[in-house]
């Protein structure tokens, strides 16, 4: 039976042990971490979005950005110290603002794909993952951003999405908590959400039960890929049939080990988790996810007592450090716009975001034989993961066991 190694078990790295050992392949996880998904995948948005796949590569992206530069509250950060990665990285993203179009459409497709192969995993090992088809409402405060939400549609349309546009009256009847102005706004029916974390952990349980192996707290302190098979290092060297890099922020690095260019930057992004102690807060919170597109916050609701809200992108290198100046505009949204929840109980989070310059991750083969990738998801990993996870399996192909779900069986191949 083919063995392949996945590094890292956050999202990405446990969805493709799901699709290797569903194929019939043996599978050992590793991370540096002592637990799955106690990195990117901990406290996201809690977005399944389509919604939300429009890349960012436009110019008029620059120039918001470029005046962002400007105001220390603003939706961008980005520490001016240079470095070669960051500029080149940078350089990389505006020559790929030809494809904006073709890369969003093609984003939308996958996202739609994927909640097929999220739906099989959650059911086949039985979930609980906060999960509500609770609808995506994009709102707007200005005629200007509700003009260009417009022209989004008309890509995501491309893609397969329908988006349903709704006056100001119609998105207040859906979120009724909602204060401030309002031009109109969007409604994703399709769209949905779940705490990632939940979702990662649950299935990387499920697959130690079924014989995938996970050494967790493990470091990996070299790879290298031969003409037989790839060894992969923690202490004594272990050798597999071929690996798979899901390593998030760590791929670029790994990737060069390999013999490959993955030219991954870490955008940092932040979340809050507004704990709903009281009936007041709790009515007070929405339960419809959120999408505003002039601050780039979304929030989602998981359970009944807690509301996540999430957003920003930082450009400060491998930096994890949690911002207080960072974390307050998130805190400023919520009372603004929701000043019924209280904020008192709150819970900071920061994670890396794995972006490739074209805002497409890097799913498929490597240079060399046995070394594949499935990285590099950006702020989608949650929802476009089953996807290339399923993806990355078709690339592999099947071994010598094939699971049968409709039936939880095993077949010969």
């Amino acid at each position: 039976m083919p063995h392949y190694a996945v590094l890292g078990a956050g999202i990405t790295g446990v969805t493709t042990a799901y699709s290797l050992w569903k194929r019939g392949h043996e599978v050992t996880v590793f991370d540096r971490q002592r637990y799955a998904a106690m990195e990117t995948s901990f406290a996201n948005g809690g977005q399944l979005s389509a919604s939300n796949a429009e890349v960012w590569n436009r110019w008029a992206t620059v120039l918001k950005g470029t005046k962002w530069l400007l105001k220390p509250d603003a939706p961008l950060s980005v520490n001016p110290k240079p470095s070669w990665h960051k500029l080149s990285w940078m350089a990389e993203f505006l020559g790929q603002i030809r494809n904006y179009e073709a890369n969003t459409v093609a984003t939308t497709k996958l996202a739609i794909a994927a909640r097929a192969g999220m739906r099989e995993m959650a059911e086949t090992a039985g979930i609980d993952f906060d999960f509500s088809p609770a609808s995506i409402v994009h709102f707007y405060q200005t005629e200007r951003d509700l003009a260009d939400g417009r022209r989004v549609n008309k890509l995501l349309a491309q893609g397969g999405l329908r988006r349903d546009e709704l006056s100001p009256e119609e998105v207040r009847a859906r979120v009724p908590q909602l204060t401030g102005p309002l031009t109109g706004g969007f409604v994703t029916t399709s769209d949905s959400t779940g705490d990632i974390h939940k979702f990662t952990t649950g299935l990387a349980d499920w697959l130690a039960g079924q014989g995938v192996r996970f050494r967790m707290g493990a470091e990996i302190t070299d790879v290298a890929a031969h003409d037989d098979g790839v060894t992969v290092r923690v202490g004594e060297p272990a050798r597999f049939d071929g690996v798979v890099v899901c390593a998030g922020v760590g791929s670029r690095a790994i990737a060069a080990k390999l013999g490959d260019r993955v030219n991954i930057y870490p955008v940092k992004g932040y979340s809050i988790t507004v704990n709903l102690r009281d009936a007041v807060s709790r009515a007070a919170a929405p339960h419809v996810s959120l999408l505003d597109d002039k601050a780039k916050i979304v929030t989602s609701r998981l359970g009944e007592d807690r509301f996540r809200v999430a957003g920003t992108a930082e450009f400060n290198g491998y930096n994890r450090d949690i911002r207080s100046d960072r974390v307050k505009p998130l805190v400023d949204w919520v009372e603004r716009l929701f000043p019924g929840v209280s904020t008192e109980h709150c819970v900071p989070w920061a994670g890396l975001r794995p972006m490739m310059p074209n805002m497409m991750a890097k799913v498929g083969a490597g240079r060399r034989p046995g070394v594949f990738y499935n990285t590099g998801h950006g702020h989608l990993g949650w929802t476009l993961s089953a996807a290339t996870a399923e993806a990355l399996g078709e690339t592999i192909g099947e071994g010598q066991l094939v699971r049968d779900f409709r039936n939880m069986t095993v077949q010969a191949a």
